[in-house]
C-alpha cells in the first residue's frame, strides 16, 4: 500500500495546479470562459483545501481565468466565432446558434458580434440552413414528391424545433425538386 503524504497546500500550489488542470481541459475541450469557471468550481468544490476557504476558491479562480485571458488561451470572441461557424456546417439556425452560445456563457456582446457578421456574410443565411437540414434528415422538398403533402405539418415541426421562423420554414416546403436540386449542388 502506498502512504498518502499530508502536506498542506500553499495558495501558489493551489493557484499552479488550477493553471495545470485548466490547461490540460482547455487542449481536450477548447471551452469558453464560463464553461473553464465551471470545471474548476466543480473540482475544487469537491476537494478539501486545508488553507482556503471556499469563498476564496472563487477569487483564485478568477485570477487563473484573467491570466488564461491574457495569455491568449482562454477566448471568448474566438469561441464564439468558431462554434457559430460549425454550427452553421452543420445547419443550424441563427437561434438556435444564438441559444448555444448564451448557454455556454460566452458574453452577449460577442453574441451579437458573431450573429450581425453571419448576417452580413450571407443575408439569408437561415434559409440555406433549412435546406442543410432538409436534406439531412430527408423532409420537404427532399421527399418524394406523392409523400409531400402527407407530411407537410411533420416536416414544418422539424423545421420550428430546429430553430426556424414560420416563414423561413414555408419558403423552403414550398421549394421545387428541381430548385432543391440547384441549390444543394451550390451547397
Amino acid at each position: 500500500m502506498i502512504p498518502i503524504k499530508n502536506k498542506k497546500k500553499t495558495l501558489e500550489v493551489t493557484v499552479e495546479e488550477m493553471r495545470k488542470f485548466s490547461l490540460s481541459y482547455i487542449e481536450k475541450y477548447a471551452p469558453s470562459k464560463q464553461q473553464l469557471k465551471t470545471y474548476l468550481l466543480k473540482k475544487y468544490i469537491k476537494i478539501k483545501v486545508p488553507n482556503i476557504n471556499k469563498k476564496n476558491i472563487t477569487e483564485l479562480i478568477d485570477v487563473v481565468l484573467e491570466d488564461l485571458e491574457k495569455s491568449k488561451f482562454v477566448n471568448d470572441k474566438f469561441y464564439s466565432k468558431s462554434k457559430a461557424n460549425s454550427l452553421i456546417k452543420r445547419g443550424s439556425s441563427i437561434n438556435k446558434i444564438r441559444n448555444y452560445l448564451i448557454l455556454k456563457g460566452v458574453n452577449d456582446k460577442y453574441i451579437k458580434d458573431t450573429i450581425d457578421e453571419i448576417k452580413e456574410k450571407n443575408e439569408d443565411q437561415d434559409f440555406f440552413s433549412a435546406i442543410k437540414i432538409c436534406k439531412k434528415k430527408r423532409i420537404g422538398p427532399a421527399r418524394n414528391e406523392s409523400n409531400r403533402p402527407l407530411f407537410y405539418k411533420k416536416d414544418i415541426g422539424v423545421l420550428a424545433r430546429a430553430g426556424f421562423d414560420f416563414e423561413t420554414s414555408k419558403k423552403v416546403m414550398e421549394l421545387e425538386k428541381d430548385d432543391y436540386s440547384k441549390i444543394i449542388s451550390l451547397l
